[in-house]
């Protein structure tokens, strides 16, 4: 007699239905998710706060300590932020409990960056088209020929937002990596490898605009999960330059970011009234 063998996976994170590590619940999340390292490079306090502080309303509706959330309204749409620890593993978990656990079809990061590009200065804002995925957590979940690839739509919104708030700002390729010192090229005490020397000038031949961390894991899962993905980081220093100014840019990112989600929110909006699948400019006309 063959009996069949049921595979067994480890316990779901969550207690009576909701999730322990970020705390979230489904009436509680909007469609339109911003995700925001803790990081003191862009924010003086707490990332999550410090994008709250510019919605017309926020409340507080989730802090597990390793994540917070809030959800309010930015100029009439809802729109909620999470704070997240750096770098790729800590996103992934606030990523997948937003998918697991909420409505929620859009995710947009929003942060800071460095540059190895000469045309790319300290305060400038880059939007991700796509991202070189040298993370080790997107790995996880498939093959590094699998390409980390914004939301067409959420690149014409946040460009379209930068117009608007005056921001100057690149639309390009984002390196995601796990290393900030050796692994982006900065050597500490003396210690480096030729290939670490080699970084910064081969992502430059690239065209490579910014290099940070968490970009290519929410693009990665955004496309297999079949949600939008996007990024938009503003630059606080530049190997070419030589330079480091913290914060800068930080602001004009943050409001393509709100301003980029009004935006898709007016365009979904006239997506589900003409029965299309996608938005294009030609809806404008209808």
């Amino acid at each position: 007699m063959v009996r069949n063998k049921q595979p067994k996976t480890p316990p779901k994170l969550e207690v009576e239905g909701k999730p322990v590590l970020t705390g979230i619940c489904p009436e509680c999340v909007a469609r339109y998710v911003l995700l925001a390292v803790r990081d003191p490079l862009g924010f003086k306090r707490d990332a999550a706060e410090e994008i709250a502080s510019y919605f017309d309303s926020a409340k507080k509706v989730a802090d597990t300590g390793m994540f917070i959330t809030y959800s309010g309204e930015y100029r009439g749409v809802p729109v909620t932020v999470c704070s997240t620890g750096s770098g790729a593993p800590d996103t992934e978990i606030a990523f997948m409990d937003f998918i697991q656990y909420s409505a929620a079809d859009t995710f947009i990061r929003v942060g800071t960056s460095g540059s190895y590009h000469p045309a790319v200065r300290v305060g400038d804002v880059v939007i991700s088209s796509g991202a070189v995925r040298d993370d080790g957590t997107s790995r996880e979940y498939v093959k590094t020929s699998y390409p980390a690839v914004a939301s067409h739509e959420v690149v014409l919104a946040l460009s379209d937002a930068a117009e608007e708030v005056g921001a100057s700002y690149h639309i390009g390729i984002t390196r995601s990596n796990d290393s900030i010192y050796c692994g982006q090229g900065r050597p500490v005490k003396d210690y480096m490898q030729d290939e670490h020397l080699a970084i910064p000038d081969y992502w430059r031949r690239a065209g490579v605009m910014n290099v940070e961390r968490e970009t290519s894991i929410i693009l990665t899962l955004s496309n297999l999960f079949h949600v939008r993905g996007g990024s938009v980081c503003a630059v606080v220093n530049s190997t070419p330059h030589g330079y480091l100014d913290v914060s800068a840019g930080v602001q004009d990112a943050i409001r393509t970011a709100l301003e980029g989600i009004r935006r898709l929110n007016h365009w979904d909006a006239q997506v589900k009234k003409s029965g299309k699948k996608w938005w294009t400019p030609s809806l404008l006309q209808g």
